[in-house]
């Protein structure tokens, strides 16, 4: 159970994990103190069909989820004040909370915008002591510094601090120690264990496999019967066995975001490509604005029936042009376009970001229609700072979303 550090031999190791539990309810909480004791709801104002983006323990507790009607939310929990997101507010308390992790170990891995960090502090111990020492006080810095208090738990890999994490939701910290790993999994309910799918619930489910001991018990072997060529995995995840290292983050972790929450649930392709094309046409201004280019675009459908399907396309040397930014994301849809289930919430995800790079071609003088793409874009991003983002866009498809729900992009 113990793990390779690459440079450091066979060693034990401490993993963080972080989570900041209804982390944009928490910035709002920050960000205005007389909403610290209502139940609140983040969620798109102008949207008729919009989903809930996160909410208070409070609204929780009234039965609100995220991913519900608006509507719907508003019923369940009556006395619940309504926000909209704003995740750019979010993304920057994200990179403050990152700035404090950081003076305690460089290897750091986190979410989107979710709160969510793990922290690897193996070896650490001779600049700051013990671990859990370190979860004790980086959670007293940040409530300090930032106002927000985060769950801290510790583990030997991701998947026990995870898991532990999940025990403790709202306030808390939770510390397994080193060889404890299956006991403590053990009596579990087999949902709290990370990785496992759908389908692969549901045979669980079949087999009475209610805990993850149950699954624990089971060799290879024989969760190779239902399971096939994961029964492996399954049962190195059910004994709290992960190897997966903590990376160091790359100095472009930032991201671009668009969403947008259809007026009725849709099946019909071209209103959903009309409405990724409003997407990309921001994302495209915000990536110019910063002078960046990504090298990921992600497509996340959220469909009526409460399934969602990701899918990314990438490009080799990164991109901020719009023509190509909608090409990837009409790429990466179609590799989303999997169920006949009508969509009500699509996402756009850049991410990969780097610097534009300054350098010209060396050849720039044939470039003539790389040349007049640039010019045209450039107009037309004039034309949306002074108009607005949604006043002209590329292709036959582009559709103001005025008539629709408001889309939303941050970054």
């Amino acid at each position: 159970m113990h793990s390779m550090v690459s440079g450091f031999g066979l060693r034990e190791r401490s993993i963080l994990h972080f989570n900041v539990a209804d982390f944009a309810v928490a910035v709002e909480r920050v960000a205005d103190c007389s909403l610290r004791d209502k139940s609140l709801i983040v969620a798109p104002l102008h949207a008729n069909r919009g989903l809930v983006y996160d909410m208070s323990e409070e609204a929780y507790r009234d039965g609100v989820r995220k991913g519900m009607p608006i509507k719907q939310a508003m019923r369940v929990s009556k006395k619940a004040v309504l926000l909209s997101p704003r995740p750019q507010l979010y993304q920057k308390a994200m990179g403050a909370f990152l700035k404090e992790l950081q003076r305690y170990s460089p290897l750091i891995e986190s979410g989107q915008i979710d709160g969510h960090f793990f922290v690897d502090v193996t070896g650490s111990h001779r600049l700051y002591g013990p671990p859990a020492d370190v979860g004790w006080r980086i959670r007293r810095d940040v409530r300090k510094q930032l106002g927000i208090n985060p769950i801290w738990t510790l583990g030997s890999n991701r998947l026990v601090s995870k898991v532990a994490s999940r025990l403790v939701k709202p306030v808390g910290e939770y510390i397994v120690n080193h060889g404890e790993e299956a006991s403590f999994l053990a009596p579990l309910p087999i949902e709290l264990l990370p990785g496992l799918n759908l389908k692969e619930l549901e045979k669980m489910r079949e087999f009475h496999l209610t805990t993850i001991g149950a699954l624990a018990q089971l060799t290879p072997n024989q969760l190779m019967v239902p399971f096939g060529g994961r029964s492996g995995v399954l049962h190195a995840l059910s004994h709290g066995i992960d190897d997966t290292l903590i990376h160091k983050p790359s100095t472009q972790t930032d991201i671009v975001v668009g969403e947008h929450t259809f007026a009725n649930d849709t099946s019909d392709r071209n209103e959903v490509e009309a409405a990724l094309a409003t997407l990309v046409g921001r994302a495209g201004l915000a990536l110019r604005g910063q002078k960046k280019v990504t090298r990921r675009v992600g497509i996340w459908l959220s469909y009526c029936d409460g399934v969602q399907v990701i899918r990314q396309a990438t490009h080799k040397t990164g991109t901020s042009a719009e023509s190509l930014l909608q090409s990837l994301a009409l790429l990466a849809l179609k590799r989303c376009w999997q169920r006949r289930t009508r969509i009500r919430y699509c996402r756009l995800v850049c991410d990969r970001l780097q610097r534009q790079s300054p350098q010209l071609s060396l050849f720039a003088g044939n470039d003539t229609r790389g040349i007049k793409s640039r010019h045209v874009e450039g107009a037309m991003d004039s034309i949306r700072k002074r108009f607005g983002c949604d006043s002209i866009g590329l292709g036959r498809k582009y559709r103001s979303p005025a008539a629709e729900n408001r889309s939303q992009i941050s970054g």
